[in-house]
């Protein structure tokens, strides 16, 4: 049928492909006559009853989709008349058989039916129409000729009506394929924006104890620079510059929480405090902790520390804490070496952990590891570091083992108001008592 409904790579429409087979049908019958041989049976001459029965035999087919059931009795009639009235050779005679233009098409018809018709329709054509059918043929058929007219007759509808029904099931079955393969597609990405938006909650609470402990910090600030004001002017200068400082980070704490939170959905409140959350200088404790349970690490410090944002502290710390506890997970006890490079000259940190995968013999093995951003620890360490502004890239090696690379950009220097001639606290102090 797919066949049949295409052509050149191009779907045809349903009705040009059904009146395509009507006029095909009509050529052919209407020709029948014409491919006699000499010698042949004798037949009557064409005229015009013999063309209206070729029609009427014909033309159903271009309807057959709407009403498959009485256009296939239609065209059954129209060739058991036209063999009746001696139009067409018959099925089986002293010249042999001849099966024509005309028992093709109700073979046609016969098959059809029984694609597009229900299973209780299809059973009817092969328990009623079927039968009947083949009796017509061997009562219309020479005598001593019948039975061989009945058994061909037989034979050749209820064959096209089995590949009909076949044609059907193998369609159902492709269609219930595709509906389960779309089905498990939208499961794959409901569960893949599930755990992206609560991955997303648990960066954002981070963030959230960040940015309250920055703000708490200002506050404090802000209050020792009142008491101080008036006796000590320099530490209260001090404490303004410190307050503008942890104001900017929050802002840029802020904007990433923005960032991280892209849903209009709103978010719980949470009334749980959770611990101040680790940062860079807490890797060594973590790198500890995993070799104390067998995995062994090589861990590996390059460049000079620079000023970094906390949340990109702890981005980085969760990246290497995923990473050391998948590699833990899926290789096993192998050799792991963790690097971690300060690049301010080019306003980064890299970050990479590479393993050698499972040992030979082992027990752990490595599963086939999805594509790329797929699984919820990959999702959670691509948000951590796409919300600060970096990027991870993660994959094989080619010699065997697995291995994450992270880039984390690093804050441009803000210029120094003093060496721009004028202090911004000296033109604006503070009043006392506020």
């Amino acid at each position: 049928m797919d066949l049949m409904d295409s052509f050149a790579g191009r779907r045809v429409p349903p009705a040009v492909t059904d009146a395509g087979l009507a006029l095909l049908l009509i050529a052919g019958c209407a020709a029948t006559p014409l491919a006699i041989p000499p010698g042949g049976p004798e037949l009557r001459s064409p005229d015009a009853w013999f063309l209206v029965l070729v029609l009427v035999s014909a033309l159903p087919l271009a309807v057959h989709r709407r009403s498959p059931l009485p256009a296939l009795l239609v065209m059954s009639v129209a060739a058991a008349t036209l063999q009746g009235l001696h139009y067409i050779p018959q099925l089986s005679g002293p010249e042999g058989t001849s099966i024509g233009p005309t028992y093709v098409g109700v073979a046609t018809g016969v098959f059809l039916t029984a694609v597009r018709s229900t299973p209780r329709t299809a059973t009817l054509v092969v328990a009623v129409l079927i039968p009947a059918a083949a009796v017509t043929e061997s009562l219309l058929a020479p005598a001593g000729y019948r039975l061989t007219t009945l058994l061909i007759e037989t034979v050749l509808l209820v064959a096209a009506w089995a590949l009909g029904r076949l044609s059907r099931a193998r369609a159902a079955i492709r269609n219930q394929a595709l509906e389960r393969a779309a089905a498990i597609e939208r499961e794959q990405v409901a569960n893949a924006r599930a755990a992206v938006m609560e991955e997303r909650a648990r960066i954002a609470r981070e963030l959230h104890d960040i940015v309250a402990h920055n703000v708490s910090l200002m506050v404090v600030q802000t209050i020792a620079a009142d008491r101080v004001q008036d006796r000590d002017s320099a530490k209260a200068h001090e404490l303004h510059g410190t307050i503008e400082e942890t104001g900017r980070a929050t802002v840029t704490e802020l904007r990433r929480l923005l960032d991280v939170l892209r849903t209009d959905e709103e978010a719980e409140s949470d009334p749980n405090k959770e611990p101040p959350q680790p940062t860079i200088d807490a890797l060594p404790a973590l790198v500890e902790s995993v070799r104390a349970a067998g995995l062994q690490v090589e861990f590996d410090t390059r460049g000079t520390p620079a000023e970094l944002p906390a949340g990109s502290q702890l981005a980085v710390y969760r990246v290497v804490q995923e990473a050391l506890t998948n590699t833990l997970k899926h290789a096993g006890h192998t050799h792991t070496a963790l690097t971690v490079s300060w690049e301010p000259e080019r306003h980064r940190l890299t970050l990479r952990l590479c393993d050698d995968g499972p040992r030979q013999g082992g027990e752990t093995t490595r599963p086939p590891m999805p594509a790329r951003g797929s699984g919820h620890g990959l999702v959670g360490m691509r948000e951590r570091i796409g919300a600060v502004g970096g990027s991870l890239h993660t994959g094989n090696r080619p010699g065997g083992g697995y291995c994450v690379h992270a880039v984390v950009p690093l804050p441009s220097p803000e210029p120094d108001p003093q060496h721009e001639g004028h202090s911004p606290h000296a033109s604006h102090p503070r009043p006392a008592g506020r």
